[in-house]
C-alpha cells in the first residue's frame, strides 16, 4: 500500500486546505507557508511540491501545466465538488479524522484540562465531549457543530470513487 498522498494548495484554496486537513491529510499552504506578492511563489510552490513530494492543487491553469504529474488542476470554486473531484481521481477518501490542526497542519493531541478550561470559546456543557489541542497554534477543538457539520456534509454530500 503507497503512502498517503501529501498535499500543497495555492492561495485559492484556503478552503480547500481546511477539509483536507479535517479529513487527516497532510497539507501545506501558500497562505502560510509563503510570503505574499513573491513574484516567484508558483516556482516555489512547484520545488516544494517537488522536495516534499507533495501534489500541487491549483486553481491556476498555467501553474497546473507546469506541475506536469505532479499538480492537479481545481476545476471548480465549490468545496464539495473539489473535494469530489480529488476522491474521483482516487487521492484521497471520504472520512473525517479531525487529528490535524485546521489552521497550521499540526497534528493534534489529547487535550489537558487547563487546556480546556482556559480556553474562552469551549463549550460550557462539556459532557460527552472529546477535546484535541494543537501545540503549535494553542487552538482547542472538538466534534461541536460545526465538526458535525462536516462530517455530515462529507457522508451525505460526496459519492465513493466510482470504478
Amino acid at each position: 500500500m503507497s503512502p498517503e498522498p501529501r498535499f500543497i494548495t495555492d492561495r485559492m484554496l484556503g478552503t480547500l486546505t481546511r477539509y483536507l486537513r479535517f479529513m487527516g491529510y497532510n497539507t501545506i499552504s501558500a497562505n502560510s507557508g509563503f510570503k505574499e506578492g513573491n513574484a516567484k511563489e508558483d516556482t516555489l510552490l512547484l520545488a516544494c511540491a517537488e522536495q516534499e513530494d507533495r501534489i500541487l492543487l491549483t486553481r491556476d491553469t498555467e501553474l497546473a501545466r507546469r506541475g506536469k504529474e505532479r499538480a492537479v488542476l481545481v476545476r471548480s470554486e465549490d468545496v464539495m465538488e473539489q473535494v469530489q473531484q480529488l476522491v474521483d481521481r482516487g487521492l484521497i477518501v471520504r472520512r473525517l479524522v479531525m487529528d490535524r490542526c485546521s489552521l497550521c497542519n499540526t497534528v493534534l493531541r489529547e487535550a489537558t484540562v487547563p487546556e480546556i478550561t482556559s480556553a474562552e470559546y469551549a463549550p460550557q456543557d462539556k459532557n460527552g465531549l472529546n477535546f484535541w489541542w494543537c501545540g503549535e497554534c494553542s487552538k482547542l477543538y472538538w466534534n461541536g457543530s460545526h465538526g458535525k457539520h462536516i462530517s455530515h456534509r462529507i457522508e451525505h454530500e460526496l459519492k465513493e470513487k466510482e470504478d
